[in-house]
């Protein structure tokens, strides 16, 4: 099992508007939740310019994530919010204390998720249904179908699935976007994080399982004998799918498709929803500003080393 492990994060995001804004309504995801597995030691989220006082609070989403809302209401050509968290992970369970083969088979899971079943477990239920950037469609049944045959067990053929899209799809950063159908990432195979996140949502959902979008960071090391680098990080995205315990408490488990993996002590847990959509870093609405785009950078660096400046 690996040790417990501490992370200093800096999410620092940048607009630069071609013309002024005069309004500006935000929403963040940019606060750790705490899980069984990660407690948010510290964190604080700068922004400039300043909020309006009265219009700036801090709670929680329908999916108990933490966010942070605030409104703008002087001009302003750039916008910049920093997030600084520390965050502790401990590890998690998976694979050697709860065998993927001792997971309930995935029929019995899907028939306990079905319209009737009792007792009705809402938690997990939200999370059976098409949504913005996931579809249910045969096509997407069918991709899983191979990962998934009768009496497999729930977690053994989601690892299956993982693998499969590891395998078969290339990472390609200028692929897609935001907007890129999760069909069109199927025909091309190719994409980054969050398309290969709403692909197995998709996959799962289509054959009557529940899974969730997760985002957050994933730590990266540099090469032997360089310092780490500050701003090449990114923000990641991966999946959670239901699979009750032996005494049906509902449980999730993670995984990673874009590196085939069971997330542990590298993965560090923004929030989750349905999709993308759920759970963006940063959304929002502004009056005025014409085109723009983000600059983000972000480093994750562990205790033992150096914080960032």
């Amino acid at each position: 099992m690996l040790p417990d492990a501490r992370y200093h994060i800096i999410h620092e995001t940048r607009y630069r508007y071609a013309s002024q804004v005069s309004i500006s309504r935000q929403l963040l995801h940019l606060t750790p939740r705490d899980c069984p597995w990660q407690t948010c030691l510290e964190h604080h989220i700068e922004l400039d310019p300043g909020p309006i006082p009265g219009l700036d609070e801090s709670r929680n989403d329908c999916f108990g994530n933490p966010v942070r809302q605030f409104a703008l209401e002087s001009p302003h050509d750039t916008l910049m919010v920093r997030a600084e968290s520390r965050v502790e992970l401990r590890p998690r369970p998976l694979p050697a204390e709860r065998p993927l083969a001792g997971s309930p088979a995935w029929e019995r899971v899907r028939d306990m998720l079905d319209y009737g079943a009792r007792p009705v477990r809402l938690d997990a239920c939200r999370y059976l249904f098409e949504s913005p950037y996931v579809c249910l469609k045969r096509e997407f049944a069918r991709y899983a179908k191979p990962c998934f045959p009768p009496g497999c067990s729930l977690l053994e053929g989601a690892q299956a699935l993982m693998a499969r899209i590891f395998r078969e799809f290339r990472f390609d950063p200028k692929a897609t976007s935001v907007a890129t159908p999760v069909l069109q990432v199927l025909e091309e195979k190719r994409g980054v994080c969050q398309d290969f996140a709403h692909l197995m949502l998709s996959c799962l959902r289509s054959i009557g399982l529940s899974a969730r979008y997760v985002s957050g960071y994933l730590l990266t090391r540099p090469p032997p004998g360089k310092p780490r680098m500050i701003g090449v990080d990114a923000s990641h995205a991966w999946v959670s799918v239901f699979c009750p315990g032996e005494d049906e408490a509902a449980g999730w488990i993670d995984f990673d498709p874009t590196n085939n993996l069971l997330p542990d002590t590298q993965h560090i847990t923004l929030a989750w929803g349905r999709d993308f959509g759920d759970v963006s870093p940063l959304r929002g609405v502004i009056l005025g500003g014409d085109t723009h785009a983000p600059e983000v950078a972000v480093t994750v660096t562990p205790d033992e080393e150096p914080a960032a400046a």
